[in-house]
């Protein structure tokens, strides 16, 4: 019996929790996701501050200047960024002062350098500015007891940003999972490696480890592993106190030398199933670990390279986004029309590869859509997704469509 493709996924996932959160630098928590609310400290700007180069003045002091008939004032002080402004302002005074540098006490305003003849002794302001003029006010940005990034946040550069500013160094987060990828097969040799006849370069750990990164992973790649029992336990077992999910791809069929069902069976609770989707029928998943508090998950992926990719995008990039603490899936999915005919394996769900055009319409690409196909993966930018029921759509359908064009941002 076939396992729709949506309760096969809900299935993983609710198996799955976050990863337990930890402090960890700022520097080491981008792309990670925020496990409890940054508040501010202090306010943002901290203190009032100039956002100009030029001089701090009395408005009245300047109310009459202009180009013909500039007013001169009395530099007191010179303050930079980064300094004190201690000496007041007062009538016929102005103090220098640069961007970012502390208001003096009684400044009401910032007259711009390119206002003034740039002096430093006394200054000539050709053109009067409002009270309050090129003033960043303390706390007009932020106040103390705002929350400036809520829990649940995935970290980017602007989150650093903010963050940072209002003093944190170590925010708690949950780690991006740590994902180890095997590769199955006695024919599978290293790329660089010559071919001899009946081995083949291995791709999908390449494949699969880019694609774990890519959807917030840190993944890393286990040398392939021959169709042996013995050598394929071990490989698993030393993944177990270093990995937060094990990924592997190949030996999950009905081949008589399939050594990953018999194993894993052996080693904990994984379970394995043929799935309604073409490509990608055979599947598994469970947990290996010698203890409850050791248990990792595993998912078992088909070992043709097309299955294994989308495979990938069906079941186990929602699985590191739950893991990070991240809500489901963020691929978007839309509605185009297909340039050509296609049929539809039944009862199976499809997931063609296909290719945007620069109309917005979509078209099937590569010589055919076979699990093997592995150059039309690399050719297109979306999956074709026709449902199960539909055993044909023609040119001019609507279909709905998986977009990969943002794996690299």
């Amino acid at each position: 019996m076939l396992v729709p493709v949506d309760d096969y996924r809900e299935g993983i996932l609710a198996g799955i929790e976050p990863l337990a959160p930890i402090a960890l630098p700022l520097a080491d928590s981008h792309g990670c996701v925020l496990a409890e609310d940054v508040v501010a400290p202090w306010p943002l700007p901290s203190f009032d501050n100039s956002s100009m180069d030029g001089y701090a003045v009395l408005v009245s002091d300047i109310a009459g200047a202009s180009e013909v008939s500039p007013v001169t004032l009395t530099v007191i002080d010179d303050v930079p960024a980064g300094f004190r402004a201690d000496i007041p302002v007062t009538a016929g005074n102005a103090v220098r002062i640069m961007t970012g540098a502390p208001m003096p006490p009684g400044a009401e305003c910032v007259v711009p350098v390119e206002k003034t003849d740039g002096g430093t002794e006394t200054v000539q302001i050709r053109e009067p500015v409002d009270a309050g003029a090129y003033i960043r006010r303390a706390g007009e940005d932020v106040i103390v007891g705002d929350t400036v990034v809520k829990a649940g946040t995935l970290l980017s550069a602007r989150h650093l940003a903010v963050i940072a500013a209002v003093g944190k160094g170590h925010l708690v987060v949950h780690p991006r999972p740590r994902v180890a990828v095997l590769s199955t097969g006695s024919e599978l040799v290293e790329p660089g490696t010559p071919l001899t006849k009946g081995m083949i370069s291995d791709s999908n750990s390449f494949l699969l480890v880019a694609a774990a990164n890519e959807a917030g992973a840190q993944a890393y790649r286990v040398p392939p592993v021959k169709d042996d029992g013995d050598a394929f336990a071990a490989a698993i077992s030393d993944q177990l106190h270093r990995a937060d999910l094990i990924l592997t791809s190949g030996g999950v069929s009905m081949g008589a030398y399939d050594t990953v069902k018999e194993v894993f069976t052996e080693m904990g609770t994984v379970e394995f199933t043929k799935v309604a989707m073409h490509p990608g029928m055979p599947q598994g998943h469970g947990f290996v670990g010698e203890s409850e508090g050791e248990r990792i998950p595993v998912i078992t992926l088909p070992g043709n390279p097309v299955s294994s990719f989308i495979s990938f995008q069906n079941f186990v990039r929602p699985v590191i986004h739950k893991l990070r603490g991240l809500p489901g899936d963020d691929r978007p999915r839309i509605v185009a029309e297909i340039t050509k005919a296609m049929d539809s394996q039944q009862p199976k769900r499809q997931f063609a590869r296909g290719r945007f055009l620069a109309d917005g319409r979509v078209e099937p690409v590569g010589g055919g859509q076979g699990s093997h196909v592995i150059g039309g993966l690399a050719q297109s930018d979306c999956l074709i997704v026709i449902p199960e029921g539909v055993a044909h759509v023609n040119a001019g359908d609507k279909v709905d469509v998986i977009d990969l064009r943002g794996d690299i941002r």
